[in-house]
C-alpha cells in the first residue's frame, strides 16, 4: 500500500474518533429521549440507500458483520503460553496499534461460544497484546519501560449482543528469542467471561516459516488471511472463533 493511500486509509477514522472527543467540552449534553426528531429526518435524506448493485459489492460485503456460524464441533480452544509481556489495565478500543502504525493493516474479527450452551457469549472481555511489524514489544527492553498510561499494540475489546468482536491491528512481525530458534508471528489472547474458564492462548498465521521451529504453536489456532482490495489500498482479515469451557 501506497504511504500516501495508508495515510487516506487510516486519518479517515482517525478524524472521526477525533471531532467525538471534542464533543464534551463543546456542547451540551442531549438528554435520552430515544427520539431523533427533526435531526433524524435530516439525517435520513442525506444518506442514499446503497442500491441492489452496491450491496452486491466486495467492500461492503466485507463491512457486514458476517451470520453467526457455530463451529462444527464446539471444541475448546486450544491454550497457549502467557509469555512475558502481557500488561494489565490496556485501554478499551478497537484499533490496537497508533494511528499510522508501521506494518500491513490487518482486521481480525470472530465470535467468542460456550462449550456447555452452545450460544455466543455477549460481554466477553478480551485482552489483546502483540509485536509491531518489526517484532518488538512495547515493554521487552527493560532499560527503557514504558509510561504507565501508554500502552502501544495493546487494547481489550468486548464481545457484543450476537458475541461478536473486531479490532484493527498491523501484523505483527516474527522475533528471535535464541541463537537459532524464533517465534512466529502471533497475537496473544486472554478471555475473560463470568461463569467461564479465562483463556489464556494465541493466534497465529498460515504459511510462516518460523512455525517449523517453534516449541509452543498449535495448529488449531493457525488461521488463514485474505488480501481485501478498498478504493484506498489493501488489508489483510482473518477470522479466529474462540470456545469458552464453563467453570466446574
Amino acid at each position: 500500500m501506497a504511504k500516501n493511500s495508508r495515510r487516506h486509509f487510516l486519518q479517515t477514522g482517525l478524524a472521526v474518533t477525533a471531532s467525538g472527543l471534542l464533543l464534551p467540552s463543546l456542547a451540551t449534553p442531549t438528554e435520552a429521549s430515544g427520539e431523533l426528531g427533526a435531526y433524524g429526518d435530516f439525517i435520513a435524506q442525506q444518506t442514499p440507500q446503497p442500491t441492489p448493485a452496491e450491496l452486491a459489492a466486495p467492500r461492503l460485503r466485507e463491512l457486514a458483520i458476517p451470520a453467526a456460524q457455530a463451529p462444527v464441533n464446539f471444541r475448546l480452544t486450544e491454550t497457549n503460553i502467557l509469555g512475558p509481556y502481557h500488561r494489565q489495565n490496556a485501554p478499551y478500543r478497537a484499533k490496537i496499534t497508533p494511528p499510522l502504525e508501521p506494518g500491513v493493516v490487518l482486521v481480525i474479527k470472530g465470535r467468542v461460544w460456550g462449550q456447555n450452551t452452545r450460544r455466543v457469549l455477549p460481554g466477553t472481555v478480551i485482552d489483546i497484546w502483540q509485536a509491531n511489524a518489526q517484532g518488538r514489544y512495547d515493554n521487552d527492553d527493560p532499560q527503557r519501560p514504558p509510561a504507565a498510561n501508554l500502552f502501544v499494540n495493546r487494547a481489550r475489546v468486548v464481545t457484543d449482543e450476537n458475541g461478536y468482536y473486531e479490532y484493527e491491528t498491523v501484523h505483527p512481525g516474527p522475533y528471535q528469542i535464541g541463537p537459532r530458534a524464533w517465534r512466529p508471528a502471533h497475537i496473544h489472547y486472554w478471555v475473560r467471561k463470568a461463569g467461564y474458564r479465562d483463556l489464556v492462548t494465541q493466534l497465529y498465521f498460515r504459511g510462516d516459516l518460523h512455525q517449523r521451529e517453534d516449541q509452543f504453536i498449535r495448529q488449531s489456532l493457525i488461521i488463514d488471511l485474505r488480501q481485501i482490495r478498498t478504493p484506498h489500498g489493501t488489508y489483510k482479515a482473518g477470522v479466529f472463533d474462540i470456545v469458552l469451557a464453563p467453570r466446574a
